[in-house]
């Protein structure tokens, strides 16, 4: 799983869901996203180091919210790279 772009997608959808007024929490963020939750969890803690979400309350920050948003019409990265052999098939 890369983590860079799990990051990314947590921020799309965590500023999505701001946008509607919507809340998430931790395993909404895994059932929208189709990822473990222990990766969830290293995602958000990274974003919360770095001071783009406030992980307590699951609340962007307004960096956090700009970038998420600045994501938007965007094509995100690819959360998993296809196997060698199945790329080789394709």
């Amino acid at each position: 799983m890369n983590t860079q772009a799990l990051s990314v997608h947590v921020l799309h959808a965590l500023a999505l869901a701001q946008l509607e007024g919507r809340r998430h929490d931790l395993e909404t963020l895994t059932s929208e996203l189709r990822v473990r939750r222990g990766d969830v969890r290293k995602a958000v803690s990274a974003l919360h180091r770095e001071g783009y979400l406030d992980a307590l309350r699951m609340r962007l920050t307004l960096m956090g919210f700009a970038l998420g948003r600045s994501y938007a019409g965007q094509v995100l990265p690819e959360l998993r790279t296809a196997p060698a052999a199945a790329a080789a098939c394709a």
